[in-house]
């Protein structure tokens, strides 16, 4: 999941701190997902799904 959610954040010229803004989360929160040390909750992930136009199995890395 944490590759799925950096590359797509890169492919739309974002910071962790936009994607942030954009989601109303803490920049550390992006971060962490990125990394791999948390995940997203249920409803993030769908918001995440919806802001890159993909499905959450995308995000999910299915």
């Amino acid at each position: 999941m944490a590759t799925v959610l950096r590359k797509l954040r890169s492919q739309k010229g974002l910071t962790q701190a936009q994607l942030a803004q954009q989601l109303r989360v803490h920049q550390t929160a992006v971060s962490q997902w990125e990394c791999g040390r948390t995940y997203p909750d249920r409803e993030t992930i769908i918001k995440l799904a919806a802001f890159y136009s993909v499905s959450a199995d995308v995000i999910l890395g299915l």
